[in-house]
């Protein structure tokens, strides 16, 4: 059979072939990037079943209009108001089946074989390879403990001219990474100076620990003008209530939306209808604020148990930034004393002392960093992270 010659831009994802080996019995995965089902309000979300097929059960068991579910559109914009972005009404948003096909709604929309986007180095794999299918040319952007370096930034747009920018500037995925509010309010800055999109993707930014983090681009592009038609951001239920629901949502300029909007059309049609009115009516009922109450400090337990035991089992030999958000600490080998300095070969050995985690290489679109490895808290307890902590230090 013949194939598409866009596949030749992507590759099976080495995070996939590694999950083939974590069938083993005994081991200990901190490999994985989903959130802990035992945080998953059930009773609240089987309200909320009962109460859509209750209270309309036409439209939720009924084909939908592809911009979303009117009731979930007019609660998702109330939920982005509490999280200070005043101004979203509920047509300045679509819902889309999970923030992952707000990303592929990008790829169609935006990019065309050879178009330039900046992505942070390290990111989201699945961005990496989505945009790639669109024949993209991706160009890695440098970050530290404070989120994107804002100063190569520039100069990698001035240099590229972008077609977008791709970031998640809070808790992303692998690096946990938090952008700092001045580093935010440059990004904004650098979007009107230079007429670039940036996209802000937004699944862990209710997963903070202690103190809030520093407001969304969205929010703060109020006080940037000229920044907020510039701005696309993409937010996801997955993290917080389920991924299960697949509910997430795309905010932009209105002839984006449409755009993407027809592009969803003819790709599923709508978001599950029962999915959207089964969310619509967990928001309502209000029980968000506790679920996310609950999440943040069982996570935040964990995160602390892991960096802890990160630093007494493996010492001078490893580095990172204690998480204070999100569900992963991101972490560089740094070969002290002797000891392993790659993190695919660490990998390898840790799955033969019974623990698994991802290695950073296939996170990087260009020049990866081999010594870097992601691992997540999000699914073991306490007890468990310091004995898989404790393997892995006998594997270095």
């Amino acid at each position: 059979m013949q194939f598409a010659d866009r596949l030749n831009n992507v590759e099976t994802s080495a995070i996939r072939e590694l999950f083939k080996l974590l069938g083993k019995p005994g081991i200990i995965s901190f490999a994985g990037g989903f959130p802990d089902p035992a945080m998953f309000d059930v009773e609240g979300i089987r309200e909320a079943v009962n109460a859509a097929l209750t209270q309309e059960a036409g439209a939720t068991l009924q084909y939908g209009a592809t911009e979303g579910h009117g009731p979930l559109r007019e609660q998702l914009a109330s939920f982005m108001a509490s999280k200070g972005c005043q101004n979203v009404a509920a047509e300045n948003l679509i819902v889309t089946t999970g923030s992952q096909q707000a990303l592929d709604l990008l790829g169609k929309t935006l990019i065309s074989p050879g178009d330039k986007v900046i992505v942070e180095g390290p990111t989201f794999l699945a961005t990496i390879q989505c945009f790639r299918l669109y024949g993209a040319q991706l160009i890695s952007a440098p970050i530290d403990g404070d989120g994107v370096q804002t100063d190569r930034l520039e100069a990698l747009i001035a240099e590229h001219k972008p077609k977008f920018v791709y970031l998640i500037p809070t808790f992303g995925n692998p690096s946990g990474g938090l952008l700092s509010l001045e580093r935010r309010k440059r990004v904004l800055e650098l979007a009107v100076k230079y007429q670039t999109v940036i996209v802000e993707d937004d699944p862990y930014g209710d997963l903070y620990f202690n103190a809030a983090p520093p407001p969304s681009l969205l929010a703060l592009s109020a006080g940037v003008p000229g920044s907020r038609e510039l701005l696309v951001h993409c937010g996801s239920l997955s993290k917080v209530l389920s991924p299960g629901l697949r509910v997430g949502w795309m905010i932009a300029e209105p002839e984006l939306l449409a755009k993407a909007t027809m592009c969803k059309q003819f790709s599923d049609a709508h978001t599950s209808t029962f999915a959207q009115a089964t969310a619509a009516q967990y928001l309502k009922a209000g029980r968000m604020p506790a679920t996310l109450a609950h999440v943040r400090k069982v996570y935040a337990e964990r995160a602390l148990a892991m960096g802890n035991a990160l630093r007494r089992e493996l010492g001078d030999a490893i580095e990172f930034v204690q998480p204070q958000g999100g569900l992963f600490v991101w972490a560089r080998l740094t070969g002290a004393g002797g000891k392993v300095r790659d993190g695919g070969e660490l990998a390898k050995r840790a799955i033969e002392k019974g623990v698994a985690f991802v290695p950073g290489a296939p996170f990087y679109c260009a020049n990866p960093d081999l010594s870097t490895l992601r691992l997540s808290f999000a699914t073991a307890a306490v007890d468990k992270i310091e004995e898989g902590v404790a393997r892995l230090g006998q594997a270095l």
